[in-house]
Parts: C-alpha cells; sequence; structure tokens
C-alpha cells in the first residue's frame, strides 16, 4: 500500500510514501471536513489511497492568476 499525493489541476505526482500502515492523524487528514475528505481522498483497487494537492508549478499559476481559482481545471 502505498499514499501518492497528486496535484489535483495537473495530475503530476508529487510525493508518494510506501507504507503498510499509516495513522491519518499524522498526516493530518483527521483535520478534514467529510466533504474535504471526500474530495481530496480516493482509494484505489490495488490499496493505495491517492490524496489531491496541489504542486509548486501550479500553485504559482494560481497566485499568478487569480481568476483560475474560479476554474476546476486550468490544465489543458
Amino acid at each position: 500500500m502505498a499514499i501518492v499525493y497528486k496535484c489535483r489541476h495537473c495530475s503530476q505526482e508529487i510525493g508518494k510514501l510506501d507504507q503498510q500502515m499509516v495513522d491519518s492523524s499524522m498526516l493530518g487528514l483527521d483535520q478534514l471536513s467529510s466533504e474535504d475528505k471526500r474530495d481530496m481522498i480516493s482509494y484505489e483497487a490495488n490499496g493505495d489511497i491517492t490524496i489531491k494537492s496541489i504542486c509548486e508549478s501550479c500553485e504559482e499559476s494560481l497566485g499568478s492568476h487569480p481568476q483560475y481559482h474560479e476554474l476546476d481545471y486550468f490544465i489543458q
């Protein structure tokens, strides 16, 4: 089982933790609301957990172009 962090905008893999057991509170997932958990966390068929976040490039783009916040996806 791995925990994979991917950018919600460009789908680039940001990081990966290869762990057999992970406490969700260690990752801060217990701090998320139920709605945020549904939006950000997905469980894959192979047992991996994917967490949607934002990469540095997309964060820079959003900082330079605040109107992109209105869009679900701004990378075409």
